[in-house]
């Protein structure tokens, strides 16, 4: 690993948790059951939480479609599955970031199957340039960036530098 230039610090990610918990206040006037996706997810899961007005239930997910190789197979592999019951409730899935948007479909798909009152989706960034599912829709963003290896906010490198409180790109 070279040098990590930030790319957002922790006032700006800060600032915009706050305005994406205010969007999600305006949208929901009933109970939510947030489902943030391990492990990247949680520091900007346990964020916007601790930012929303209504009653709120936690649970985390861990997945992969990925199985032993590089290439998605297409299905989701549950490694840690949710413990509460969807059904008839109102589901927000929490993610660092979405590039494929593969793994965010598959969910949304299994929490609609599962009776899901409604699914949105809410991601600190977005990498459009590395989507293969065009039409998996995420409600709130925080940021939109280009292609590019990030870490730090949950983001890592082989499990090394999720803990850095801002955001940074990592340069060669």
């Amino acid at each position: 690993m070279s040098s990590i230039k930030i790319l957002y610090d922790e006032e700006t990610i800060d600032r915009r948790v706050r305005e994406m918990a205010e969007e999600i206040n305006k949208d929901y006037d009933e109970p939510v059951l947030v489902v943030g996706v391990l492990k990247g997810g949680v520091f900007f899961t346990c964020d916007l939480v601790k930012r929303l007005t209504m009653p709120v239930t936690m649970d985390f997910v861990s997945v992969s479609s990925y199985g032993s190789g590089t290439k998605s197979t297409g299905f989701l592999k549950f490694k840690k599955d949710i413990d509460e019951d969807v059904s008839g409730k109102h589901v927000l899935i929490t993610e660092d970031i979405i590039d494929s948007g593969r793994t965010l479909s598959m969910l949304r798909k299994v929490f609609e199957e599962h009776g899901a009152k409604s699914v949105r989706i809410a991601v600190m960034l977005d990498k459009p340039a590395r989507r293969e599912v065009k039409d998996v829709k995420v409600e709130y963003t925080g940021f939109t960036i280009p292609d590019m290896f990030v870490v730090g906010y949950g983001l890592d490198f082989d499990q090394q530098y999720r803990n850095l409180p801002y955001i940074g790109v990592v340069e060669e």
